[in-house]
């Protein structure tokens, strides 16, 4: 099959082209012939050196696919060969074949075409398993979403909807602001022109918001505390502004604050499992009615893995970015 090699790592240049063995599943495992794969940022740390698969899984790129299921191992024979699928995948997604656990394929929703389908499970299982399990985001609270025009922070949005959610959102640009509140956000915030803080303030009546979910990390911490209010939930998907930073410990024990995060790839197969059937019985019927819908910045060839790479890296994108392994299947 063909793949997309990074050899030792490095810049988007090591991307490239290769040939190697079509994986074979294990039990409880089912192979996909993939038709389109997400690029995500863990993909971008896992080229750079700083996030190794766990040793039982691919070393290829690629944590999400869509396409058709090719053969079941034992204990996964419940999934039909020719059957349309989109799949977290614990790596292998750049390439012609890959193997996941059964319990992390979902059916593609009624009406939705692959590319788009390749786009929603690492999303979507990140935004359940953050605010849902983990902060418990419930009716009538506001949610602040960092990132808000990135494909977690469009799915945030639309996840903070379906709860009956109040959303507001941060982005990096006048556009991207624009298309957050396009996406439902009843405030969009551009962080390099207007203070978000004072803003969420204002559009709060200086009450401050119930669950932030951030992927900055220390720049924004001292702000982030002062914008939750009484038993507020800070939850953190990345660090991308930096990891250690001080801390004043006397807002959060005043305000009763909770502070979480998780990432997705370390959890066991039942713990995924467990949230991919959530996402089926809460989102995936609302995704076949149209309710929500993925945005797709751009796709490329699966040849030009490495352009990919480099847009996602200037941030100069809009919700998701896939590559076309085999797009006569779609």
């Amino acid at each position: 099959m063909r793949y997309i090699d990074h050899g030792r790592g490095g810049p988007p240049s090591c991307l490239h082209l290769a040939r190697g063995p079509q994986p074979v599943p294990r039990y409880g495992e089912v192979l996909i012939e993939v038709a389109y794969a997400g690029i995500n940022r863990p993909d971008i740390l896992q080229r750079t050196g700083q996030y190794p698969p766990p040793e039982d899984a691919s070393p290829i790129l690629g944590l999400e696919v869509s396409g058709h299921i090719i053969a079941a191992g034992p204990g996964a024979e419940s999934w039909t060969p020719g059957t349309p699928v989109t799949a977290l995948v614990p790596g292998g997604g750049y390439a012609e074949y890959c193997v996941t656990p059964s319990g992390q394929v979902l059916p593609v929703p009624h009406g939705m075409d692959l590319a788009a389908a390749a786009a929603l499970p690492e999303t979507w299982f990140t935004v359940w398993a953050n605010l849902v399990d983990l902060a418990g985001l419930s009716r009538d609270e506001y949610l602040l979403v960092h990132g808000g025009a990135s494909g977690i922070g469009l799915a945030a949005l639309a996840l903070g909807h379906l709860r009956g959610a109040r959303c507001l959102a941060v982005a990096g640009s006048d556009e991207k602001a624009a298309f957050c509140r396009e996406w439902g956000a009843e405030l969009a915030i551009n962080r390099h022109t207007t203070d978000f803080v004072q803003a969420v303030f204002d559009a709060t009546r200086g009450e401050g918001v119930d669950v932030i979910l951030d992927i900055a990390g220390a720049p924004y911490f001292d702000r982030n505390l002062k914008l939750l209010r009484r038993d507020g939930r800070l939850v953190f998907l990345a660090f991308m502004g930096g990891s250690q930073g001080m801390v004043d410990l006397a807002p959060i024990m005043r305000k009763r604050l909770h502070l979480t995060g998780s990432t997705m790839r370390p959890r066991t197969v039942p713990e995924k499992r467990a949230i991919r059937d959530a996402l089926l019985a809460h989102v995936w019927p609302e995704l076949a009615h149209g309710r929500f819908h993925p945005h797709i910045h751009a796709r490329f060839p699966l040849q030009e893995a490495a352009s990919a790479h480099m847009l996602m890296e200037t941030g100069n994108h809009i919700g998701k970015i896939v590559l076309e392994v085999a797009p006569t299947h779609a």
